[in-house]
């Protein structure tokens, strides 16, 4: 068995396997076999990444979104902390969102993107003259948290009880796959907003260290790989995939300017 390394940054052979992967595709990490993870968006269209506070789930969104921008992705960033994908600010492919109810209402935009690539799909064939939109929801679990409390403040008579935002969210995660948009969530969703049909559409999982009951609800069937969960090094994840393949791995750490420089085509 491989050793994994204890560092994994953008290094002349690493460069090299993010130059050979298709657009589709983004390097995750190395695993135990000293085999690239990758995860491919035509097939596995939503990621979520659970770690505890300080797991280093911020720089692996911002390791994947710079990959996808990297390939001419557009990128939606919510990014309620301000500061954790600040790197992705001003880039003209990237709309940028902090306030909540900036957040809210970029959500509820994302219903009429939704339906218009649906129309462009009936008309067209699937994926054709569509570009991928990647929708990076940094402490998902918070921002949903804070988006529940600021509908209740601005809801109106007749307005929906559930907010419009989480019924378009929803819909991106239910329909990501032929649309060619994908959700990038950092955090553990409420059931309460998605559902567990809505959890269930995240087919690639990355958890670092997480509470057993986060593990058992993911990895279901990996149970007895979660022994060494707690002691996870820091950029140790396991990957699970399609809900049964589990991958210990070291992943791919990119500072900001790393990123910012990937997704611009600089390096």
């Amino acid at each position: 068995m491989t050793m994994l390394p204890d560092l994994l940054s953008l290094t002349g052979p690493v460069r090299e396997t993010l130059d050979v992967l298709p657009a589709s595709k983004a390097l995750i990490g190395v695993g135990t076999d000293g085999q690239p993870v990758t995860v491919d968006l035509d097939r596995s269209p939503n990621v979520l990444v659970s770690t505890i506070g300080g797991g280093g789930s911020s720089t692996v969104l911002r390791t994947l979104t710079a990959q996808f921008l990297h390939h001419g992705a557009h990128a939606l960033v919510l990014d309620m902390k301000r500061i954790s994908q600040s790197w992705a600010r001003g880039l003209p492919t990237v709309t940028y969102r902090a306030d909540v109810a900036d957040i809210h209402d970029a959500l509820v935009g994302l219903a009429a993107e939704v339906q218009r690539r649906i129309d462009v799909v009936d008309r067209h064939g699937s994926g054709v003259g569509l570009l991928r939109m990647v929708v990076v929801f940094e402490r998902g679990d918070a921002t949903l948290r804070r988006l529940a409390r600021h509908w209740e403040t601005v809801r109106g008579p007749g307005d929906p009880r559930v907010s419009p935002a989480f019924t378009a969210l929803t819909d991106v995660l239910f329909a990501g796959d032929m649309v060619r948009m994908n959700v990038f969530f950092d955090g553990d969703p409420m059931l309460s907003v998605l559902g567990p049909y809505g959890s269930e559409q995240f087919s690639t999982v990355i958890l670092g260290r997480v509470p057993t009951g986060t593990w058992r609800r993911y990895a279901p069937a990996a149970v007895p790989a979660s022994k060494d969960r707690g002691r996870l090094n820091r950029g140790r994840v396991h990957v699970i995939q399609h809900s049964d393949t589990v991958r210990q791995t070291q992943v791919l750490t990119l500072t900001a300017p790393e990123a910012l420089g990937r997704a611009t085509g600089v390096c």
